[in-house]
């Protein structure tokens, strides 16, 4: 049987008094307890971990060794204890969290890396993937928290509201229009363009054919993509035009490297959710987590940075200066 937490408190009580009987009245059992805990602990150990003269016990060179060593691992216990239970405002924990391609590539990054600022005891495992397959590990329980661009509808997920985004068309730049900007009718310009989509399964796929409805019937897609950038680079190489998240296209757009097509009397602002299991528990880390991304969403200030990368980056500063 391996040396106990409790015997090693025990050992360092009758170290600092000198004495069983004081050891006892120190840890509030009886002196024959004390006694006991001792003899089994040398036995464990191999030896005796103390010279004994009468009531007094005084350590020998096996007792001198031991004790930096019990005191190291007592001291260890006691700084989890605290972070652990989030002591003086302090977490501790690993988080395993999954998100759909914008939100995990464009977001969270930044997120997390602010909060981890703040926390520098708290490790993250980030996932990205589709929101189909984000669904399917909410409810497997192999996550504790997902992001997700698409509806969610699972009687076992409980979804939560976020912030907004905006998906955006794009296509390669062209000449004389490259500084005008480009109208687009759905009732008869979108059969016009070749297409470039995300895959099925996505949030963003969802969502643009939630929006555009019987339009999209008659789209030539040239290839369905499964990663934001991959679609980007394609647009980029005029393979067709692209509907992304702003998060994901605004700085191509500013740098002219891509160039946005305006949707005529279409509203394409979309919600994000933050989803969870309902029956997985939620720890004071989690919840710590959720309130902070959720203050950001609520936020006039937080709104505008997590609509914006380059905002993000300036958040994170914040936190990283404020340390």
């Amino acid at each position: 049987m391996p040396v106990t937490i409790r015997q090693l408190e025990i050992f360092n009580a009758v170290v600092k008094c000198g004495q069983v009987t004081k050891a006892a009245g120190t840890l509030f059992i009886t002196q024959s307890a004390v006694s006991l805990a001792l003899n089994e602990m040398e036995n464990q150990l191999g030896g005796a971990l103390f010279d004994r003269a009468g009531r007094s016990l005084e350590l020998n060179d096996r007792g001198r060794f031991f004790l930096p060593i019990s005191r190291d691992i007592l001291d260890r216990l006691e700084d989890l204890d605290n972070l652990m239970n989030q002591k003086d405002g302090k977490f501790a924990g690993s988080l395993n969290l999954v998100a759909s391609s914008t939100i995990g590539n464009y977001v969270l990054p930044f997120l997390i890396t602010a909060f981890t600022n703040m926390h520098p005891d708290v490790h993250f495992s980030m996932h990205v993937y589709n929101t189909k397959t984000a669904e399917k590990l909410i409810i497997d329980r192999e996550v504790d928290i997902g992001f997700v661009e698409g509806e969610v509808n699972n009687e076992q997920i409980s979804a939560k509201p976020w912030f907004k985004d905006e998906l955006v068309l794009i296509k390669r730049p062209s000449g004389e229009a490259e500084n005008e900007q480009i109208i687009c009718d759905i009732t008869r310009d979108l059969k016009n363009y070749k297409w470039v989509m995300r895959e099925a399964g996505s949030g963003t796929a969802q969502i643009f054919k939630n929006k555009l409805g019987k339009h999209i019937t008659d789209l030539y897609v040239t290839m369905e993509l499964g990663h934001t950038e991959a679609i980007i680079k394609a647009v980029e190489a005029d393979a067709g035009v692209g509907c992304l998240s702003n998060l994901a296209v605004c700085r191509s757009i500013d740098r002219g490297t891509l160039q946005q097509i305006h949707l005529k009397d279409l509203d394409m602002t979309r919600q994000l959710y933050i989803i969870r299991h309902k029956h997985k528990a939620k720890t004071r880390l989690i919840d710590e987590f959720l309130d902070f991304c959720l203050l950001l969403s609520e936020c006039k200030e937080g709104q505008s940075c997590l609509s914006s990368p380059e905002s993000l980056q300036e958040l994170v500063l914040q936190f990283t200066d404020a340390d």
